[in-house]
């Protein structure tokens, strides 16, 4: 059985931040996951047969993005 969930930003400000954040990330992106960024939708999906391992991946994930945005409010204290 393939287990799926998905993750959307559906404020345009957080869209925003989210689409750059996710091109940013995307090279570490895993054949269980799928990014969708367009200007209307910035999501990901993410498909696994086994539980343990979707939460593993979409803990990595918010993790990462988690940083992404600490380096992102950091950058923009500094102009």
């Amino acid at each position: 059985m393939k287990i799926t969930g998905t993750i959307e930003f559906p404020d345009p400000k957080s869209r925003k931040s989210a689409a750059r954040i996710l091109k940013a990330l995307s090279p570490d992106n895993l054949r269980s996951m799928e990014s969708e960024i367009s200007d209307e939708r910035v999501a990901v999906r993410f498909h696994s047969e086994k539980i343990g391992s979707l939460l593993a991946t979409v803990d990595d994930f918010l993790m990462n993005v988690k940083i992404g945005e600490g380096v992102e409010q950091t950058l923009g204290k500094e102009k």
